[in-house]
Order: structure tokens, then sequence, then C-alpha cells
């Protein structure tokens, strides 16, 4: 600050009566106003020995109190009684006839702190969107992000929970492959964060998470929201790091993603308070990607190709698995599969890397699959695996001969042995065995494609016409959706019944579908949409008018949406261009079905639900209750056409799944 002076109107005239204080805000300074005595006071609203706000404080017997710790100051001058020399702060005070005014010092720009640094090595790592909440142990930090938004580098979603957070972020990484970040501050605010960090670690996503910390001084000791984070964080993580004054802070976030993206997980920083604030030396400088990171297109060793190249060639009815990992290689796979022909299934992960309507598509594979999957690969002598991990939900034949293709040896064979396993990029990997392939024996089973897909869409049709007169069943909700929802279109769904009958009726065309994979955990459908948005949403873009370059749909139960209601208001807020479709049963669906298979009691699955299309009403959506089949096309386009956030409930059977 300099000597020279700026006058800032603070108050109305008459405002405040006297014998009271009140707080107010003179440029970036809080300022505790008082009136004693027909006189006005100005003083720094921080009491100089544990911080107090003392514009919160009382005047009492002529003395300003701290609300704190009871110290006493003069209202006006801010001098202590006699004995004490610590004062607060004052400042100039005028009562003008508009109003009341305050003079402060002219501020100087900010020092660059670490946390600049920092970020502006997040950014130039490709991070755009941070998702999270500010609090008091993140300020530093949360300014740094505020002036990287304001330049447009990056934009900040503020969400009601910290969960909420790391799924949108897991979300973000699963659709683009870039890291999404989560944002959060010490104790609670961070352990909220962990159950989606895990749904990132176990599906293989890239994260940056930012956690605020207490003090420095004050870790270790039992302090309020002390908790160590490190710790709690590690094996959620691939890599965590607490920031300190000495750090090389851009090396550590560098490092953070590097490993969130080499690594496909959660890289974790920790800022202690104090940290976040301090000016950067005057050699700092902002790391970035250049230089650190090596192309991943690796191929198979030449003999093993060979091997698998043999098996290839000899197989009469090859049938390839396609999982997530094969994402952002499917123009070679299906390349591969034309030249072959092979049928193609996916895991439920996988669901839409191939069209249902492609010739040689088979849809899903397994307990949230179609029939004609499975039939495909029972009939099979051979099995081409591209970036799937063998789950039990899958039910992948562990009898048949296998080729099994994937970047990570760990996965290789990873549960039972395979005939031939590829370490290499799935994408180089199916170009070189297509490059290779030259005469093989197997048989055209399109026809066969075919003749299933027309036997299992008229068990569809069947099914779609039950009617118990409790709700509409769920081949219907989900033969609307595939007729409503944009081929192009993101679909993060949520976990429950809602989830296996999406897998097992919607057909996909080109969409991209998004779910909680390994840890199933409920509640990420709404949240994971938000990742979807934010991912086809530039940064700099006006939200007023913005419109993703994908069409964004949330299919949800009652008991997924529960858990993230509040997000209603975070799409609003935002105006994110989502459709949230929940299914109303008025049970954990799912459950209900488990513990009827068990034999066991059904008990404690029922839900005591409000009026979602009400509650997305006051929340600022578009919103709808459809109770008939007939009303349901029309509810689905008029949302899916709202510009803006928009969620319609769908009153179900829960038998009719």
């Amino acid at each position: 600050m300099t000597d020279e002076l700026i006058w800032h109107k603070v108050a109305e005239p008459d405002a405040l009566d006297d014998g009271r204080v009140v707080t107010v805000q003179a440029g970036h300074l809080s300022i505790a106003l008082t009136r004693f005595g027909g006189r006005y006071g100005a003083l720094h609203n921080r009491c100089p020995h544990q911080g107090g706000p003392l514009g919160e404080g009382s005047i009492e017997k002529g003395w300003l109190r701290c609300p704190w710790h009871g110290y006493d100051y003069d209202p006006i001058s801010g001098t202590p009684p006699p004995g004490f020399t610590d004062k607060p702060e004052s400042f100039p005070v005028e009562a003008r006839a508009d109003g009341i005014y305050v003079a402060t010092p002219m501020e100087t720009p900010s020092p660059r702190t670490v946390s600049d640094v920092m970020v502006d090595t997040m950014t130039n790592w490709g991070v755009t969107h941070v998702f999270g909440m500010v609090g008091h142990s993140n300020l530093g930090f949360a300014d740094a992000l505020r002036k990287a938004e304001v330049d447009q580098r990056l934009r900040f979603i503020g969400i009601r929970h910290e969960g909420a957070a790391a799924f949108a972020a897991s979300a973000y990484g699963k659709l683009t492959g870039r890291p999404g970040a989560c944002f959060a501050i010490a104790g609670p605010g961070s352990t909220n964060l962990l159950t989606g960090l895990y749904d990132a670690k176990v599906d293989r996503a890239p994260v940056v998470a930012l956690s605020g910390q207490v003090p420095s001084r004050a870790r270790g000791r039992g302090a309020f929201q002390d908790v160590d984070l490190s710790a709690a964080f590690a094996d959620a993580t691939v890599y965590t790091q607490t920031v300190g004054e000495r750090s090389d802070h851009a090396e550590l976030m560098t490092q953070a993603c590097k490993h969130a993206i080499v690594s496909r997980g959660v890289g974790h920083l920790v800022f202690p308070d104090e940290v976040q604030a301090l000016p950067a030396s005057d050699t700092a400088k902002a790391s970035g990607p250049i230089g650190r990171l090596a192309v991943d297109v690796i191929a198979p060793p030449t003999a093993e190709l060979d091997r698998a190249l043999a098996l290839l060639r000899g197989a009469r009815r090859p049938v390839f698995v396609v999982g997530h990992g094969a994402r952002f290689d499917m123009d070679e796979i299906v390349a591969l599969a034309e030249a072959v022909p092979a049928p193609i299934v996916t895991t439920f992960k996988g669901k839409g890397l191939v069209s249902d309507t492609h010739a040689l598509g088979c849809g899903v594979l397994g307990r949230s699959g179609t029939p004609v999957a499975s039939w495909m690969m029972n009939e099979s002598d051979l099995l081409v695996v591209f970036g799937a991990s063998f789950s039990d939900h899958t039910g992948i034949a562990a009898y048949k001969p296998i080729v099994q293709i994937d970047t990570d040896r760990a996965a290789l064979g990873r549960f039972h042995p395979v005939t031939v396993g590829l370490l290499g990029h799935a994408g180089r990997t199916a170009t070189l065995l297509h490059d290779e392939l030259g005469d093989h024996a197997a048989l055209d089973t399109r026809n066969d494609i075919a003749e299933r897909w027309a036997i299992w869409r008229a068990e569809k049709s069947r099914r779609a016409a039950d009617d118990h007169g409790l709700g509409l069943n769920s081949a219907a909700v989900f033969a609307a959706l595939t007729r409503q929802i944009d081929p192009h279109a993101v679909i993060a769904v949520d976990v429950g019944n809602n989830t296996y009958s999406f897998g097992r009726y919607f057909e996909c065309d080109r969409q991209s579908v998004l779910m909680s994979g390994y840890l199933g955990s409920i509640g990420f459908g709404v949240p994971a949409a938000m990742g979807a948005w934010a991912a086809c949403t530039p940064p700099d873009a006006d939200l007023a008018t913005a419109t993703p370059t994908r069409q964004i749909v949330a299919v949800c139960g009652d008991g997924g949406l529960g858990q993230y209601l509040a997000e209603l208001t975070t799409l609003a807020k935002y105006h994110m261009h989502i459709t949230v479709v929940v299914l109303v049963n008025g049970q954990l669906g799912k459950i209900s079905k488990e513990q009827r298979a068990a034999k066991w009691d059904l008990w404690q699955t029922s839900l005591h639900n409000p009026s979602f299309a009400a509650v997305a009403r006051e929340c600022g959506l578009y919103s709808q209750r459809v109770t008939g089949a007939s009303e349901l096309d029309g509810a689905l386009r008029g949302a899916l056409d709202e510009p803006g956030p928009a969620l319609i409930e769908v009153i179900t059977d829960a038998d009719l799944i």
C-alpha cells in the first residue's frame, strides 16, 4: 500500500444507531464501522490477538469488545485500556450528506504467489475445469483460481457437496482422457472427495485433486479440521504430496498432473494455509508438459503378434470384446473387425463404443447385456479382447482361446491365463493385425447378428407393452430414450436397476456412456453429467447462451438422485444444458431384488420421495412428471430442447425391469 488515500462509501447516512458496530467493506479491506457518542470510527475488522471479527462484537460501557476473547478497544480510535498497547489499525471516517465514507491507503498490485505459479502450471497441463468449494483453509489457492478464471484459462464450478466435485472430475477424465480437477478445504471437505476419487482410481480416470490444509504450525496438534490428508489419500491416489514453503512449487504441480495422465489415476496436492499466499520468488516460473511426456502408442513384440495372427487366421467364428480401455481406438478396431469379419461385443463400461446399428455390433455382454452378445460369444471359437478387465459382471468365457491386448502389463492374464497376451496400444495393435491378416477362415456372421437382433427387438417390444397399472416399464422407457436422445449425446448413468435396464434395452448409436464402473457408487449420475457438460463447454463460453458441443443426459433412479439432489441448484446456477431423467419406483429396486433372490425378507429398501419435478422447478429447472407411456416422448423432447437444465420424473413399476 501507498500513503495516498482512497475514499469509499461504506454506509448510507444514519444507517448506524449510536452504540452499534457493523462490518462493512472498503475495497478489499473488511472494516468494523462503529458509532459512539455521535462519532464514527473505522477499525480493521481483525483483532490483533486471534484475528476475531470486531464488527461482530458489541459496544459495552464505552468499549468495543472482541467477540472471540473479550479484549476491549476504544470504538473510535481502537486504543486499548491503560496498560495495553496493542490495537487494531484505524482509518479516517467522514459523515457526508450522502453517506459514511472510510479512507484506506491505495492498494498496490498483490505479489505473484506460489499458488499463482501452481495454477499456471496446472492450466499449462491442460486443466480447464475445477469443481469444488471455496472455504477458510483454501482461500489463497482459490484466489489464484479466480485470477485464471478472469483470464478465461479455466472455469470454476462451485458445487454443493465435495463428493459431487470428485465424481464430476472423474467423469471428465473418463470422457476426455484429460485430467479434471476437484478442490476442497481441509478436514471434511477433502475427505468428502474420497468416494469420487476412488471411482477415478478403480476406473483409471485422470484427476487432479487439490486440498487446503490447516496452518503448518497447527498440524499434528489436534487442531480444528486437522487431518493427515496425505495419509488419508494415499490409497486413492497415484501421487500425493504436501506443498511446503521451500518446495519446487511448479514441479510438484507438474508431478501431480503427469502422474494423473501417465498412471491414469489421481494426482493429489495438499496446501497448508500459510503456504498458499506466499510470494513466489523472482525466478519462479510455471512448468508444463513440454518434454515431460512420451508417446505411448507402442506395438507388441513381433513374435507375440505372429502368435495372435495365427489364431485369428485359423478361427472360424472369432468375436471381438471391447472394453472402456479401448474407447479412443475404435476406428482401428472396427476396421479390423470388418476385415475379418468379426462380431463386436462390449463390456458394460464399453457400451456405445460400437453402434448397435452396425452390422457387426452385438451390444453389451454380461449381466447388463443383450442376448445377442451372449449368443455370439457362446458360438465363438476365439475371443480377441481390447482394453477390457475381465470382470465377473462381463462374464468373458475363460475357457475360450483368448488374445488379450492391453497397455497395462498387469492387466494381461490378471484373473486367469490367456492364450496370447499382447502388450501394446489398442489402436496400433489393431492396425498391425489388420495389415498382416492375409488369408483367414472366418465365417461371415452378419446374418446371424441381424437375426439375433430381430429376435431381441421383438421381445423388447412385447415387454414394452406390459402394464400392471403401477407405472411405466423399463423397456418402454428406454425405447423412448433410444428414439429421443441425440446420436452423439453423452449419457451419464447412475447405479441400480435403472442402469441394468439401460444396458439391456437402450440401443446406442454414437453416444458416449459414463458410469461408475468398478466402484459402482450410487449417486454418480448427476455429478458425472456435470463433468460431461464441462468437457463439452469451453471455459470462456458465455454461460447464459452456451450450448455444449454434445447433448448431455443423466439417467438416474430415485435412490441415486437423492444422494446429490442439491446439485440441481448447481445445474441452474451455471445454466448447464443437462437433461436429468429420473426413474421413480419408491425403493432401492436392485437391493429389493437381491433380498428376494437370496430369500431374505424385504427390509429398509423403501424410499420416501418428494416430487422430483416440483423440487427441480424450485431449483430453477424446467421439469415434467410422466405417469403414462403416451406422455413420455413429448416430455423428453421438451426437456432435451430446453436451452438449460431440465428434469423429467418418470413413475415406473419396480417389477417391470
